[in-house]
């Protein structure tokens, strides 16, 4: 493709528990793409090179504008006329299949941008279409402001157990482990990390990066599910477990080795999905679900069934969070920059 002239991109950003998400609702003329779905808008953007989307998207996550861990999303029509819109969600290797955190701060968006009717008291509903389904932010009020945001997320469930991994970390010997998988919008594994002496915190990032890239490795295709491979590693431990609730705290590496500050909400209802599935999220226990920079979700299961054929239980999880506005940015894109479209260091 023809590359294009010097444009301004203004943004809007959010952050929902510590994680970064930049919006863009009104994309330049030349950034489009076509697909009667938010999928196939996705699909169309993967497999052209050097689409104009994915040059705009790298211009705004990579450095000298973004980081190697921004996060972002890009706000195009729905599907059809049941959602308020659709969202093209991506980071720093590419457009993912799902993003909750970002779900959350997308319903914070359309109610500060009147998108959707506000309200004083209760609950306001914003239908998103994205790649892997249609997902709900619920805004709810309490005296005119919002208290928190709730992420309906598509049906989600384990689809392999105990996979046999072996890592190293340096210094210590192999490691060996088993990891669950599940889906909540997106392929993620589970590592249980409680007799492991590393600890879940930012000054451990990069162990766990590294980790994530040979688990990742070790599991290969066995990790795909619906046509995309493995997108996130939970690394997780358990704090404690009562009849109401567990809690959990994890770190989330997603794409090929960024970090999540939050504890990452389709990972959140992946974990949903897992525990379910081992019996121990019954009734109305929820989980409570800590992120490497102690901000917290709180997650549950909405609704369960029993698909035909299937080892394991379907669910509708329900994520709970909040996000909060950060800034509004004017970005000039030059392609004649020798920065263009960006860069960044792990």
């Amino acid at each position: 493709m023809s590359q294009q002239g010097a444009f301004w991109v203004h943004t809007e950003d959010w952050h929902t528990a510590g994680e970064p998400f930049r919006i863009v609702s009104d994309l330049p003329p030349h950034c489009t793409t076509t697909g009667d779905t938010v999928w196939d808008r996705r699909l169309n953007i993967i497999n052209q090179p050097n689409h104009p989307l994915d040059l705009l998207r790298q211009s705004l996550c990579h450095e000298p504008r973004g980081h190697a861990d921004m996060y972002g999303g890009f706000i195009v029509p729905p599907n059809d006329s049941g959602a308020h819109f659709g969202v093209l969600f991506w980071h720093r290797d590419g457009f993912s299949t799902a993003c909750g955190h970002g779900t959350i701060a997308l319903g914070r968006y359309a109610v500060a941008k009147r998108l959707v009717e506000s309200v004083r008291e209760g609950p306001v509903k914003v239908i998103i279409d994205v790649p892997s389904g249609r997902v709900t932010a619920e805004v709810n009020f309490r005296d005119g402001k919002v208290v928190h945001v709730n992420f309906i997320n598509v049906p989600s469930y384990q689809y392999a157990k105990d996979l046999p991994v072996s890592v190293s970390i340096p210094g210590a010997e192999a490691l060996q482990f088993n990891v669950d998988l599940s889906w909540g919008g997106a392929a993620c594994a589970s590592v249980d990390v409680s007799d492991m002496t590393i600890e879940i915190k930012p000054a451990n990032a990069q162990r766990f990066i590294g980790l994530a890239r040979q688990i990742r490795a070790e599991v290969g295709t066995r990790g795909d599910h619906k046509g995309t491979p493995l997108y996130t590693i939970c690394f997780f431990r358990t704090l404690s477990d009562s009849n109401e609730a567990i809690e959990q705290k994890s770190i989330t590496v997603y794409a090929e080795g960024a970090i999540d500050r939050s504890p990452c909400g389709s990972a959140t209802g992946s974990r949903v999905a897992v525990l379910l599935a081992q019996g121990r999220l019954k009734g109305n226990k929820k989980l409570i679900h800590h992120s490497v920079v102690n901000t917290t979700f709180e997650a549950r299961v909405i609704s369960q069934h029993q698909e035909e054929g299937s080892d394991y239980p379907t669910c509708i999880p329900e994520v709970r969070g909040n996000a909060y506005l950060t800034g509004r940015n004017s970005f000039f894109i030059d392609p004649s920059d020798p920065t263009y479209p960006g860069f960044f260091f792990k």
